[in-house]
């Protein structure tokens, strides 16, 4: 067997080997890696600002907005049509649901379709057994409480659905990748120009 070396390919090797030297690294660092991060602390200078370690939706929130910059450079991508459009389907569903879960909009969500939740002023008694407390009384009649917690049910039944949805989409469905198949545009993998 005969193996023949291009010169471009020598040139590619000479490159990477070029790339692992420090004098490229050190180059590297100020040229690209240091205006990227000025540029991403911009990016993200809001949730940064209030990102905290002990809420999930902080982390969603990170989320949110970087697919939200990846959904935005994809419109303009290199890309051919019949795969970029299901990818962005894809992601706008996914920062919708995302939006949902952030504002957490599901009870208004619920009382446009099925009424307001039905409240009443808040009485209160005092507790003859401790003086100074005071105890919450629940005035609300039997079909007020209801409706209420229909309205509690939906919401909740609604909030795990999405939550399900985005998780589904991000980790692709069985139609995500198969050959031969048309392409759905999930499965977060595959999202990239």
């Amino acid at each position: 067997m005969k193996i023949e070396i291009t010169d471009t390919f020598t040139s590619s090797i000479k490159r990477l080997i070029w790339r692992e030297h420090w004098v490229y690294k050190l180059y590297s660092l100020f040229q690209h890696k240091i205006p990227l991060f000025v540029k991403n602390i911009w990016r993200f200078r809001k949730e940064l600002g209030t990102h905290e370690w002990w809420d999930y939706t902080f982390t969603l929130s990170l989320l949110e907005r970087s697919l939200t910059i990846m959904e935005k450079g994809m419109h303009g991508g290199n890309e051919v049509f019949e795969s970029r459009e299901p990818k962005l389907k894809s992601m706008q569903r996914v920062l919708e649901l995302l939006h949902n879960q952030r504002e957490n909009n599901y009870i208004q969500r619920v009382e446009d379709e099925l009424g307001d939740l039905l409240d009443k002023e808040w009485e209160f008694e005092e507790n003859m057994d401790k003086p100074g407390y005071h105890t919450l009384l629940d005035n609300r009649t039997p079909e007020e409480k209801e409706h209420n917690e229909k309205v509690f049910k939906r919401a909740h039944e609604i909030e795990n659905k999405e939550w399900i949805e985005i998780w589904n989409i991000i980790k692709g469905t069985k139609n995500s990748k198969k050959c031969g198949e048309k392409y759905d545009g999930t499965d977060m993998r595959g999202w990239w120009d």
